[in-house]
């Protein structure tokens, strides 16, 4: 390696708490090279994110550094300067800051201001950094806008951040860190919670520009997938060290250090056998209680649970405001659905943000009425019309049909104690008297392999994965036979990740439950589901058990979403010409054989072994 732009030597960070200083990071050690691409991997919780802080100067005002050194050289002017040894606020650090050195933050939407335009937020970093005039300021952001991929830069200028998808916020945010043209960029998790499709997309494009840019690249993340395809060399933290480091290829080849192969182990590969499990870094011990037993496993999974038939919904988007009138548009988010899922199976169903999967989710669970279409549950005495459900005969179904959210943090009030939380549905149907109700949480606790002791403690002193385990107990108390699971890994580290998605087959072996597992992340889906329906625009384009699909897609979006997909493996990197080349989620580019007009009815080709694909009869 050349001379490096950033070294970081025996780094040690400490937050002052309550109880005391904690020291975070314990002497971190790596260099970045000129135009190279490092990536830090880890845990949440491993450093990795206060790290980057800590060079970019932006630690909190409880953080301190105690020791060590963060050394820039400027690859353009030649100066060197000890960041580690500036205040925030000192003139030299603001001008690296943002102009020389330049994040990506994880969430767009907390990132960008909601009450300003792309075009200024973008353009600020200009205006801070270089003696430009406003105009001259506008022209150079909507060219980078163009550089990062806006369809039409010019309108961007004046688009707000509530106004765009996903994808385009990340964008925006890239050309926000680039509009300076940094020497280094930082990316933390840049892509987490992207479609495999936008993620593919998004790092084409980093990897595009920082080769235009001739710029050095600290990428952190815990998606080995995304290493593989974007590090040439890895630093791998754990409990604020760096355990190990080196060439990417060399450690995804050869790990040595424990840790490092319990991660790759941790992530869900293709074509793992329906028995393999995951092998977290961290198993969890659960019990089985007196209440919650053991049921026969179910052999056959010949008897129909749920139907959906036809099942449409429109959403009316109001434009008038206080000052202005414009005319209403609608949406399709759900648009002719029928599946069934029969007992004791998984349907997985995947497709991308703005698809329709949480909307299906939100009409099965009644929380939202549909247009046109039913839904039928079968009940003891024939099949149950769920859309006519009132009252009580509603109340009753809830029982049968339980929700686990995509968000561990948001999902669970931060006013209530666990017990108060997991004993919710208790209360709320009328279950037990107090002392039944305390024996059934302490039950619940030991089935997702949480200590009870902790039932007077708040959602805020648990972990990520700790607090999507207490949402698995409170959707397990009324021992429902169908559970919805909406994302439920997708916020969660590999090894976390792990750990939930074991506790979910368990369950599902044990008490003889029922899934519709919805995810965009196709690797989880083919650990977990016996069969998969894939979602575009609002309607099931194909849908095939697990090994079919993968083994034969037909559909070009189910192609392009396997196309898209990073595995972790240095061996096999992603194709980006065949990801744009197989038409991604636009219909135009698709075959004419996939194309339907807005509001035909489903016409649905039967490819034999229950492979079914929505295309025109050839």
């Amino acid at each position: 390696m050349s001379e490096p732009i950033i070294s970081v030597r025996n780094l040690r960070v400490s937050f002052e708490m309550a109880t005391g200083e904690i020291e975070v990071l314990k002497g971190v050690d790596f260099d970045i090279g000129k135009a190279s691409t490092i990536a830090l991997v880890g845990e949440s919780g491993s450093g990795k994110s206060v790290t980057a802080q800590a060079i970019m100067g932006i630690l909190p005002s409880t953080a301190r550094i105690t020791s060590g050194e963060i050394t820039f050289r400027d690859p353009r002017s030649g100066s060197i300067t000890e960041i580690s040894a500036l205040s925030q606020d000192d003139p030299t650090l603001r001008k690296i800051r943002g102009g020389k050195i330049s994040i990506i933050f994880q969430e767009p939407m907390v990132a960008l201001s909601p009450l300003h335009t792309i075009g200024d937020q973008i353009s600020e970093a200009l205006f801070l950094h270089q003696e430009t005039s406003r105009s001259e300021g506008l022209s150079r952001t909507e060219a980078m806008l163009d550089l990062v991929g806006f369809p039409n830069p010019s309108q961007a200028l004046r688009t707000y951040p509530f106004e765009l998808s996903g994808g385009l916020r990340q964008r925006a945010m890239i050309a926000m860190a680039l509009v300076c043209r940094p020497a280094l960029l930082i990316a933390d998790e840049p892509t987490t919670a992207l479609d495999v499709t936008v993620q593919a997309q998004i790092l084409n494009l980093i990897r595009d520009l920082q080769h235009d840019l001739k710029m050095a690249l600290l990428l952190i993340t815990h998606d080995l997938g995304v290493v593989a395809n974007m590090a040439e060399e890895l630093v791998v933290m754990y409990h604020g060290k760096v355990v190990e480091s080196g060439s990417a290829k060399d450690l995804f080849e050869n790990p040595r250090h424990p840790y490092l192969s319990a991660l790759f182990k941790a992530v869900p590969r293709f074509g793992m056998d329906k028995d393999d499990r995951l092998v977290p870094v961290r198993p969890i011990d659960q019990k089985l209680g007196a209440h919650f037993q053991r049921k026969p496993a179910i052999k056959s999974q010949s008897s129909t649970l749920l139907t959906v038939n036809g099942l449409s919904k429109r959403f009316t988007i109001r434009s008038e405001g206080l000052l202005t009138k414009a005319p209403s548009t609608s949406i399709q988010a759900v648009d002719d659905v029928s599946f069934e899922i029969a007992q004791g199976e998984c349907l997985g169903l995947v497709g991308e943000s703005g698809c329709g999967k949480t909307t299906l989710s939100k009409m099965l669970m009644r929380a939202l009425s549909p247009d046109s279409g039913r839904i039928q549950y079968r009940g003891p005495d024939g099949p149950i019309d769920i859309l006519s459900l009132e009252g009580s005969d509603l109340m009753a179904m809830r029982k049968k049909m339980q929700l686990i959210f995509q968000d561990p943090f948001s999902s669970l009030s931060p006013r209530m104690t666990v017990f108060d939380i997991v004993r919710e549905p208790f209360v709320i149907h009328n279950e037990g008297d107090l002392e039944a109700q305390r024996d059934l949480v302490q039950e619940l606790m030991q089935l997702v392999g949480l200590d009870p002791r902790f039932l007077n403690r708040y959602p805020h002193s648990f972990s990520g994965g700790q607090r999507q385990r207490i949402s698995i107990a409170r959707a397990l108390a009324l021992q429902p036979e169908l559970l919805i699971c909406d994302e439920p890994v997708s916020a969660l580290d590999v090894s976390i990740q792990a750990q939930v998605l074991n506790l979910l087959k368990d369950l599902k072996n044990e008490l003889g439950l029922t899934y519709l597992f919805i995810s965009h992340n196709l690797a989880v889906i083919d650990y977990i589901a016996d069969r998969i329906a894939v979602m575009h625009r609002g309607r099931i384009v194909e849908i095939a058990p697990r090994s079919e699909l993968f083994s034969n897609p037909t559909h070009p979006y189910t192609q392009s979403l396997l196309h898209a997909v990073p595995h972790p493996d240095i061996a096999r990197p992603l194709d980006f010409n065949a990801i744009s080349a197989l038409g991604g989620n636009d219909p135009d580019r698709w075959p004419a054989v996939f194309r339907f007009e807005a509001g035909e009815s489903a016409k649905w080709i039967d490819l034999g072994n229950q492979h079914h694909v929505r295309a025109h009869a050839t």
